[in-house]
């Protein structure tokens, strides 16, 4: 893969501490304290194996990823979780190991700050360098293009009039929902393209052309075995259409949706609900099918991501004031972490500090251990829950 980058500088490791106060799990239900501290303490005699007790006094590092020069907008782990894609205003995207944060490498041919990205569930061609994966990106350079995740090669481009906003593979990845954004007097656009199952054979044409919504789609996915599309955007409006007919099959009730701009969007794994979050300072959680309102997340700063534990009953809500409006560095100023919520209870759990400007984009490791998220301050960071994070009561 090209412009592969040096290994990232790692934080010195906590040391062990010979005294030590033993907390509850509970601890981790205060907002303050999901920093994750811990303490290694040795057991007596020859038992090496380390407790990991909780420790007000240190607390576990994140891992820092410094590979993008201007802020981060969307990250994506692959089905295996071994692999995260980040997408920046920098023109290229990055792939790195998700264990330990080094940088793999980076996409490079985009003109334009890249908005979304999505990597393909299964294999969609082999060839003489191995099985292979897919990579799609939108970006603001009026273009999708599809990437071999394994070299890095440039396998194809979507050409619109307008800058590509969201894009996302379907069940089976033989099709591709993108979405264009209003542009000189065009309208935005939902596309559904056909994905070749040789690249050799990819075509650019449109199997189906959704239009209707105001203003900027920002988010569009597949719904429930692929028979309908979700989008939410500008308009504070969720939609869903019909992919055989086009249609408009629903909208939200306005009563119970978002007050203001819709800016993310995070399915459930089985795809049966959603997340949404909305600058109105909210997420809210859908059913897939019927678009009733199940249950709703209030914060106090606008909520720019929204991510779904696939192990635990916990979403994490990401955002902050705007960077234009604040006036200090001090990340309390703007409410730059990510907080955790009980999916069930709709109460907040924790928070996790660090960044220092609006956080735009989270994601949960597939496996549920494992989080990140990226910032206006351009960094990735990674954080691997300890044990007892999983021990926090749940219903």
């Amino acid at each position: 893969m090209v412009n592969t980058g040096p290994a990232p500088k790692w934080p010195s490791p906590v040391q062990p501490s010979t005294q030590h106060t033993t907390y509850p799990a509970q601890i981790l239900t205060s907002s303050s304290n999901l920093g994750f501290p811990i303490s290694i303490v040795r057991k007596p005699y020859n038992d090496l194996v380390p407790s990991i007790l909780f420790d007000p006094q240190t607390k576990m590092r994140p891992i820092l990823m410094k590979g993008h020069e201007r802020p981060l907008t969307f990250l994506k782990y692959n089905r295996d979780g071994d692999l995260l894609f980040s997408c920046a205003k920098d023109h290229t995207p990055t792939v790195w190991f998700a264990d330990n944060g080094e940088r793999l490498g980076t996409y490079r041919g985009h003109n334009g700050a890249v908005w979304c990205c999505d990597v393909s569930m299964v294999i969609i061609w082999f060839n003489v360098n191995g099985d292979s994966t897919l990579l799609i990106t939108g970006s603001a350079d009026q273009s999708a293009k599809l990437w071999d995740v394994q070299t890095g090669k440039q396998l194809f481009t979507f050409n619109f009039d307008s800058p590509a906003r969201a894009v996302d593979f379907s069940v089976g990845d033989k099709l591709a929902v993108i979405t264009t954004d209003p542009f000189m007097g065009l309208t935005s656009a939902i596309h559904v393209k056909r994905i070749a199952a040789d690249p050799d054979d990819q075509i650019a044409d449109s199997v189906l052309v959704l239009k209707g919504p105001q203003g900027r789609i920002n988010r569009a996915v597949w719904g429930p075995l692929n028979k309908t599309i979700i989008s939410a955007g500008e308009d504070a409006v969720i939609r869903i259409w019909d992919t055989e007919t086009g249609k408009l099959l629903q909208e939200n009730e306005k009563e119970v949706g978002h007050k203001k701009t819709i800016t993310s969007l995070a399915k459930s794994t089985d795809c049966s609900h959603f997340l949404t979050g909305s600058l109105d300072k909210s997420a809210k959680l859908w059913d897939s099918r019927t678009l009733t309102l199940i249950k709703t997340y209030v914060t106090e700063r606008p909520v720019n991501a929204v991510a779904m534990s696939p192990l635990l009953n916990h979403v994490v809500l990401g955002g902050g004031q705007d960077a234009s409006a604040v006036t200090t560095t001090d990340h309390r100023a703007g409410k730059f972490e990510a907080k955790f919520y009980d999916k069930v209870l709709q109460e907040e759990i924790g928070g996790v500090k660090g960044h220092f400007g609006p956080i735009n984009a989270l994601a949960f490791n597939p496996d549920g251990k494992s989080f990140s998220s990226g910032g206006e301050d351009g960094y990735v960071r990674l954080h691997h829950f300890d044990p007892d994070y999983f021990k926090i009561p749940s219903i």
